[in-house]
Parts: C-alpha cells; sequence; structure tokens
C-alpha cells in the first residue's frame, strides 16, 4: 500500500501537475494536424468525450456536482460554452492553413483582446501598463504575419492567420463569460462548458459534413480519441488538481508553457522552423500578454 502511495506521489506535485497539463495542451496542433476528420467532428469529440471523462472522474473522486450552483450560473455558463466548442473549430482550422507555432500566437492574442475590450464589458480601467503590453503584442503579430521578411503572405497563411485571430476572440469571449460566474467548483464549470459545447456542436456539425462520407480507421479513431480524453479530460483534471497548491501568478506564468512547446515540437516534428522574425514576435507577444496578466507591485502589496 506505501509503495502504492510512493509510486503516485511525483505526480501529487501541483507545480509538476500544471507543467503536465500545459505541455499536453501545447501538444494538441500535432495531434490535430494528423486526424484526417473536419475540424468541427474534432471539436465535438473533444467536448463530448473530455466531458464524459470529467464526470468519471467526479464519480470516482465522490466529488459532488451543486445543481444550484449550475442553476445560479446558467447564463453565463452556456454563453462560455458555446464560444469554447466554436472556438475549437477555429483554432483546429488554423492548424491547417499555417503552421502549428503562427496559430498558436495568434491564438495568444486572446488576453490583448480581453484588455481592449474590459473598459467597456467589465468597466476595468486600461492602465498605460496594459496599453503598451498590447502595442507590443500587435508588434510581434507583425514580426509573426512574416510581412517584414517575406511581404504579403499567401492566400492560405492569411487564412490561418485569420482563423487563429478569430479563435482568440472566440477565447477572450469564454474568458469574458467566466468572469460573471461565481462560487462554482472548475469541475462543475467545465463539465458544463463542454456539455454546452457539445449540444451546440452536435447539430451544427450534422448539418455541415456529410458524417457518412468519413473514413473512420482505427489510426485516426485512435488519434481522435487521444485528443478527447488525454488533451481535455486528463489535461483538464491535472489542471484542476495543480489549481488547488498553486498562487495565481504561478500559474499564469506556467500556461506560457504551452505555446513554448507547441513552437518547439512544431519545427522539430513538423519541421516548421521559426526565422528571425518568428522568434522575435513569438517573445513580443508571449512577454507581454504574461507581463498583461501579472499584478502590479500596490495588487500584490
Amino acid at each position: 500500500m506505501n509503495q502504492h502511495k510512493h509510486a503516485l506521489s511525483p505526480l501529487s506535485n501541483p507545480l509538476l501537475q500544471l507543467s503536465l497539463s500545459m505541455f499536453i495542451f501545447g501538444t494538441i496542433g500535432i495531434f490535430v494536424r494528423h486526424i484526417p476528420f473536419p475540424s468541427s467532428v474534432i471539436a465535438l469529440a473533444r467536448g463530448g468525450i473530455g466531458m464524459l471523462f470529467l464526470l468519471l472522474v467526479v464519480l470516482v473522486s465522490r466529488k459532488k456536482i451543486s445543481k444550484t450552483d449550475i442553476r445560479r450560473n446558467l447564463i453565463p455558463l452556456c454563453l462560455s460554452g458555446f464560444f469554447l466548442g466554436f472556438n475549437w473549430i477555429l483554432l483546429f482550422e488554423a492548424y491547417r492553413y499555417t503552421t502549428v507555432a503562427t496559430a498558436t500566437l495568434c491564438y495568444y492574442l486572446a488576453p490583448v483582446i480581453v484588455i481592449l475590450v474590459s473598459p467597456v464589458i467589465l468597466k476595468e480601467k486600461l492602465t498605460a501598463k496594459k496599453l503598451i503590453c498590447v502595442a507590443v503584442a500587435l508588434l510581434g503579430m507583425v514580426f509573426v504575419s512574416g510581412i517584414l521578411e517575406t511581404g504579403l503572405p499567401t492566400v492560405g497563411e492569411s487564412k490561418g492567420i485569420l482563423f487563429g485571430i478569430a479563435a482568440a476572440a472566440f477565447y477572450a469571449s469564454v474568458v469574458l463569460c467566466n468572469k460573471h460566474i461565481h462560487d462554482i467548483s472548475s469541475y462543475d464549470m467545465t463539465i458544463m462548458q463542454l456539455g454546452i459545447a457539445t449540444v451546440v456542436l452536435l447539430p451544427y456539425t450534422l448539418l455541415t459534413e456529410s458524417i457518412g462520407d468519413l473514413q473512420f480507421t482505427a489510426g485516426a479513431l485512435g488519434m481522435l480519441l487521444f485528443v478527447a480524453i488525454v488533451h481535455t479530460g486528463v489535461a483538464y483534471a491535472l489542471y484542476f488538481s495543480s489549481m488547488q497548491g498553486l498562487s495565481s501568478h504561478t500559474i499564469a506564468i506556467f500556461s506560457y508553457v504551452d505555446p513554448i512547446v507547441a513552437i518547439i515540437l512544431s519545427a522539430i516534428l513538423l519541421h516548421e522552423p521559426m526565422g528571425i522574425f518568428g522568434v522575435i514576435g513569438a517573445v513580443l507577444i508571449l512577454g507581454s500578454t504574461l507581463i498583461s496578466g501579472l499584478p502590479d507591485k500596490n495588487e500584490t502589496a
């Protein structure tokens, strides 16, 4: 019994759990690239199977789902679930048209979008620090787009960039909706969001895709299940477990393991190396969004 506990002890470390969850999130683009299904089908499977996995985690750990908490937050939960589902479709489309690194960096403009709309939606003050971070991130996007290096991007590359930015806008909407969700466990919130995403994506997928024409080979189904179970269920379970033992500042900093992993693996496994301008852009985007998310000294005092 003691040996069993000792064997599991490394994964009980919150920092390791967080790092592992971010590493898993960072590899999703590699897998999506090799799944021969439409983006909506992948997103639908991710939402439905991921939700079932988290429900299983809740049952096994004997946690209770609070219907009262869900009912109280139902409207923002439904809205965030809607945005979450379509955010995945847009991100997966971005992976198909541009490099995984570029799509990921476009996606990480979500905090910039949140900063720009927060004064209107959340009545938050737009500080000089946030404005500078927005400007630096947008400058980084110019570097990532390749305009300074090779001129205007191709039609396909432009589509990928636009899909990535659209995905960032939808994810920013998820973040803004989440700010109106209160007094509910992370598991309850995510299970509901994944459930709503599944309910919304099911009719959309059936109406827009010819499911009967898809070739469900063992390899394709295996990768689809891997994305749904590991990249959604397992990754979220690790992420939520880590949150109980770490500060919000640590979580914010380590969340940048995700794009760094995506950039490195896309270069190694997909042979999509970034030029010097791309690297500069990545540093500008990730650095500015990280700094914008960290509290000021007077906020931590």
